[in-house]
């Protein structure tokens, strides 16, 4: 597969479950607002600044921004285009991707796509927004899940498939950690606290619905909150499809189905860095997360995930382009002029090799026509 194509299809399963997780995040901090007892304004930048923080446009919203009130924050994640993580920017993004690579998509999927392109470009989406913010997300969610059912239940399983899917999974770890990460200023640097306040709970339990894991995580738990139990399952659960061990797992299968490689070895860096935080997920507890803090141990996580995928773009997709001095080049189109001049010097000499053999039979066969003057 071209690398441009790999390219396009990696980002274009990013860039949608970049937008279905900030949708997911903006809502449940809007729905979070009316159980918050005190709403002064160092609480609200408290409430929305974590969340611009947990996309690493802090520093743009402050450029574009003064204040962190929830009207400046929810505009600049939703309809900001000059914030390349909102959810109108990566949904452009989206597309564009797509468009470059339409043959390898189907009817379905682009269609789909390009009808939740156009409905937040138009004024329906605006007007949706201001009467019912959350009816927005909806929207933009359910159309994230149908793109996603769409590509699993509609496209090829090739390669191209694949690197749809290690975009989606790389994506996806990488925003659960940073959903879970938005809540670690209320918790100490380490260990794990025995009770938190009901403010804090709330915080939890927006964090699990951000994810879709409010109703797992109760089937498992109970409906008792515990950062421990939160952390725990949103980071090491084993079947919990938006679980970032769930989610380095499907990663690293994705990669072993693109090279090829057996899950007992590695054929490239990608597929090393990939293995080997599976193992360490897999055999780690919510004690060793605390025991370092849950936000440096986030923090270690994130990195890790960002190293992945610069192996995996510096694998397949990443070309080596080599610079050429100027000596280098008047050489090169010398010995380009020379190789195509040789065919035509041969071909030449050729023809005036059977033009003298034709003549000569020409006056071979008229013996009485006197010979020509000099």
């Amino acid at each position: 597969m071209l690398s441009r194509v790999a390219n396009s299809l990696y980002w274009l399963s990013r860039y949608i479950e970049r937008a279905d997780n900030t949708a997911r995040l903006v809502d449940v901090n809007l729905q979070l607002l009316p159980d918050i007892r005190r709403l002064d304004d160092q609480t609200i930048a408290g409430l929305w600044m974590p969340i611009v923080q947990s996309t690493g446009d802090d520093a743009l919203f402050h450029s574009l921004h003064t204040d962190a009130s929830g009207g400046d924050v929810t505009e600049f994640l939703v309809f900001e285009t000059a914030n390349p993580n909102s959810i109108v920017s990566s949904i452009n993004e989206a597309r564009e991707n797509a468009r470059m690579v339409r043959d390898q998509l189907t009817v379905e999927f682009w269609e789909e796509l390009n009808r939740l392109y156009l409905f937040l470009h138009s004024p329906a989406a605006r007007r949706l927004w201001e009467h019912s913010p959350h009816e927005f997300f909806l929207e933009v969610k359910n159309s994230s899940l149908l793109l996603n059912g769409l590509a699993n239940a509609t496209v090829v399983r090739n390669e191209g498939w694949s690197f749809m899917q290690a975009g989606c999974f790389l994506e996806r770890a990488d925003k659960t950690s940073r959903i879970l990460d938005v809540r670690h200023a209320t918790l100490p640097a380490r260990g794990a606290p025995a009770r938190v306040s009901q403010e804090d709970a709330l915080g939890l339990s927006a964090v699990l619905r951000s994810c879709s894991a409010w109703d797992a995580y109760k089937a498992l738990h109970g409906a008792e909150v515990q950062p421990a139990h939160v952390a725990e399952f949103l980071l090491l659960s084993d079947n919990f499809p938006r679980s970032v061990r769930f989610c380095v797992r499907a990663l690293d299968s994705a990669l072993r189905h693109i090279s090829g490689t057996a899950g007992d070895r590695f054929s490239n860096d990608a597929e090393k860095l990939a293995g080997r935080l599976l193992a360490e997920l897999s055999f780690s507890s919510a004690d060793d997360i605390f025991a370092v803090g849950l936000h440096t141990y986030i923090d270690q996580l994130q990195t890790r995930l960002n190293l992945i995928g610069d192996a995996l773009f510096q694998t397949y997709i990443f070309q080596h382009f080599h610079t050429l001095d100027d000596n280098q080049l008047r050489q090169q189109e010398e010995q380009q002029q020379q190789q195509a001049a040789e065919p035509i010097a041969a071909a030449g000499a050729r023809s005036r090799c059977t033009l003298r053999a034709l003549a000569a039979q020409g006056r071979a066969s008229r013996p009485d026509e006197p010979p020509q003057s000099p």
